[in-house]
């Protein structure tokens, strides 16, 4: 089994090649690699129960990056979730990812809590909040019932607050610059093996 662990903004995935792998605690998935095909890599998300996720943008540049480190291409395309993701190495050493188009619902309340729902390949609920009260929205909202096949839970992520251009994010783990544009995102970030891969 070849296996190696890498981390976007403090989100750590195990990028495995093939389905034997252990989910070690610290990871906040598994990146399963099921075709690499030149600069083409098809990958199934594994989240930390087992479950499978429609997409990360975080994990999204981690498989591109692990795939431009074997081929030493400055550009890689994702299949994940159903979508094509393509990703380019910026002079800068970040890893600029189109993720496609970027839906944005009308706000809704559960629990009492107000967000706004997100769709960028798979679902946020961007709550307009002290970012300190994420730890307990969090968990209510990702699990609750509303959400059926779960959700990303955030506060005042880009895309609900702002229509179009460039805005920089602020993560624990570093900065994400988005842009957006026509509809569509682009997420600019680094990604980087935690050990030799």
């Amino acid at each position: 089994m070849t296996s190696s662990r890498w981390q976007a903004h403090g989100n750590v995935y195990l990028v495995a090649e093939s389905d034997e792998y252990v989910m070690a605690p610290g990871l906040d998935g598994v990146m399963q690699v099921l075709s690499v095909e030149g600069d083409d890599v098809t990958v199934a998300i594994v989240n930390p129960d087992g479950s499978l996720a429609e997409m990360s943008g975080n994990g999204t540049r981690i498989a591109a990056a692990w795939l431009m480190v074997r081929t030493g291409s400055r550009v890689a395309h994702v299949h994940v979730g159903g979508r094509v993701v393509e990703v380019r190495r910026t002079s800068e050493g970040l890893y600029e990812s189109e993720m496609g188009e970027v839906e944005v619902g009308n706000p809704e309340t559960v629990e009492g809590i107000t967000f706004t729902p997100v769709d960028v390949g798979n679902p946020h609920a961007v709550v307009h909040d002290d970012p300190a009260k994420l730890d307990w929205i969090g968990p209510l909202l990702e699990t609750h019932p509303h959400f059926p096949n779960r959700t990303n839970v955030q506060v005042a992520v880009a895309a609900a607050s702002f229509g179009a251009g460039e805005v920089l994010v602020h993560f624990p783990g570093g900065d994400l610059r988005v842009r957006l544009h026509d509809g569509r995102a682009t997420l600019i970030g680094p990604a980087e093996v935690c050990d030799d891969p």
